[in-house]
């Protein structure tokens, strides 16, 4: 069994510009047999600059992790150069056997994969190795130059195929095309994930103490630090959360946001980290987890501080150690996520009480970020409202709309206990609802949206007031279920008394 890793150091490129062709050198048989090797070290690869998804460096060199599978050492070498000089990182297996083991337990953009490896058919394994690997970008390299073997090895999985000999560009190109792939998918993955209604997009400021939020957000984006942002629910944690990913050098790969509260313990975990097919009941089928779409890029943990205490052992580690097991399997795999988490709930105070463990603040509470509320920082209102005005006429083919003085002058009274987001549902309402060019201040239904506590009393029904509180709790919270726990009912309850209010 051979196995290399070649990490080149970013001046490579200058000092080898690669092999004229890739072209395998008949060897006898005592030099294709495998022989011990001394590899480079793994931890080399640290003191250089790294690669692969989310790759830091001082260069504008080529990134990316590859695999390369082939029994002709020779080839092996040439595929290394070749790719190593442009700054990718290259491990390469001799044996079927320890690529299959390289794949599932680290992460790789791309794989090399030959058609024939010794006694072992390359063209078999490939539905194995996307079991494996499934993100993974598979060019099948073969000696075979006709329609019908590219057909097969389209067919049983493969992204794309080499004819050998090759050369050195048309290798380049074929990786580079199968990254820029990888990348794309990444960004759709992460897009849709993040499926829920944004803030605008640019992330500004009038106020003082927001903007230092913000600066301070960049600053360290460019850093891997792990960031824990505070604040009341619905100030805008997501929305900064993506402004560091964006301003990372990791913002070409995937940001993947996992609501805590929204899945029981059992679900989070498979979430999270994946499961293989017959680990529970109803896995019909394998899933690699939030985790493998995050390689190379972030990892956003919303509300953290409702993260199970029985699952916070397995986040720590892979926090630490950046390694998981998916549920139901034994095999140790790795992934390099950046991780931000956010909260509203007092992690120092739940530590105090049993509920949240010392060590994981400890290792997510690296730089830690407050955001004021909205009412601390009303000096953002009016830009704020009327970006979300102008954003809900566009995706509703609506007329332009603009908000009247008075309708300004109450929202500034008000303190914005849902903060952003309540101000955010606010203006889609009066949008739908506004039949003139103005907003007017009757259409900011601020009385309905008053705490709850301010109603007590009030002439109304109790079923007035249970509705006035649930659409209340509605509006601050980011999740059904995280309003259910909030009103201290389930969520089925909850949908009931949704439908049964009209909300």
């Amino acid at each position: 069994m051979f196995a290399t890793i070649v990490t080149p150091h970013p001046s490579a490129a200058a000092a080898h510009a690669g092999p004229a062709a890739i072209v395998p050198r008949p060897t006898s048989p005592q030099e294709s047999r495998p022989v011990p090797s001394q590899a480079p070290s793994r931890t080399s690869a640290d003191t250089t600059a790294r690669t692969g998804n989310g790759a830091r460096g001082t260069t504008a060199a080529p990134t990316g992790r590859i695999l390369a599978i082939d029994d002709d050492r020779n080839l092996l070498q040439n595929f290394s150069m070749a790719l190593g000089a442009d700054g990718y990182q290259v491990v390469t297996a001799d044996t079927l056997a320890e690529g299959l083991r390289l794949a599932a337990t680290e992460p790789f953009q791309v794989c090399l994969l030959d058609r024939d490896i010794g006694y072992d058919s390359g063209l078999e394994a490939l539905p194995k190795l996307r079991e494996l690997a499934p993100l993974m970008r598979i060019i099948m390299v073969t000696g075979h130059a006709d329609v019908s073997s590219a057909v097969d090895a389209i067919s049983h999985g493969a992204s794309d195929y080499l004819v050998k000999p090759c050369s050195p560009a048309q290798l380049r190109i074929a990786v580079a095309r199968q990254l820029d792939t990888r990348r794309m998918l990444d960004k759709l993955d992460g897009y849709e994930r993040e499926a829920r209604d944004r803030a605008p997009a640019t992330l500004t400021s009038r106020n003082p103490a927001m903007r230092q939020v913000i600066e301070m957000a960049q600053q360290v984006a460019r850093t891997d630090a792990n960031i824990l942002l505070l604040g009341e629910s619905g100030t805008g944690k997501g929305v900064l959360a993506r402004t560091v990913h964006e301003a990372s050098p990791r913002h070409e790969a995937a940001l993947v946001t996992i609501n805590c509260p929204s899945l029981s313990a059992e679900l989070l975990e498979s979430e999270l980290f994946g499961h293989n097919k017959g680990a529970f009941t109803g896995a019909s089928q394998a899933t690699v987890g939030r985790v493998t779409h995050a390689d190379g890029g972030t990892l956003f943990l919303d509300e953290i501080g409702d993260f199970p205490l029985s699952l916070q052992p397995k986040l720590l580690r892979f926090i630490q150690d950046k390694e998981y097991e998916r549920v139901g399997d034994p095999q140790t795999r790795r992934a390099d996520a950046r991780i931000v988490a956010a909260t509203n709930r007092d992690l120092e105070q739940m530590v105090k009480e049993g509920s949240f463990r010392l060590d994981l603040l400890y290792r997510l509470n690296v730089i830690a970020i407050t955001i004021p509320a909205l009412r601390e920082r009303l000096e953002d209102l009016e830009d704020l409202a009327n970006g979300f005005v102008r954003r809900f006429a566009a995706n509703y083919g609506l007329p332009a709309r603009r908000l009247s003085k008075p309708a300004l002058q109450r929202m500034l009274s008000y303190t914005w206990p849902g903060n952003v987001r309540e101000l955010q549902n606010m203006m889609e309402r009066a949008v739908i609802l506004c039949r003139d060019e103005e907003i007017g201040a009757d259409l900011l239904a601020l009385d309905h949206s008053a705490p709850a506590e301010a109603q007590v009393g009030a002439p109304m029904s109790l079923a007035q007031l249970e509705r006035l509180h649930i659409e209340r709790v509605l509006a601050t919270c980011d999740s059904l279920e995280a309003a259910a726990r909030t009103l201290g009912i389930d969520s089925s309850t909850l949908y009931r008394k949704r439908k049964a209010f009209g909300l």
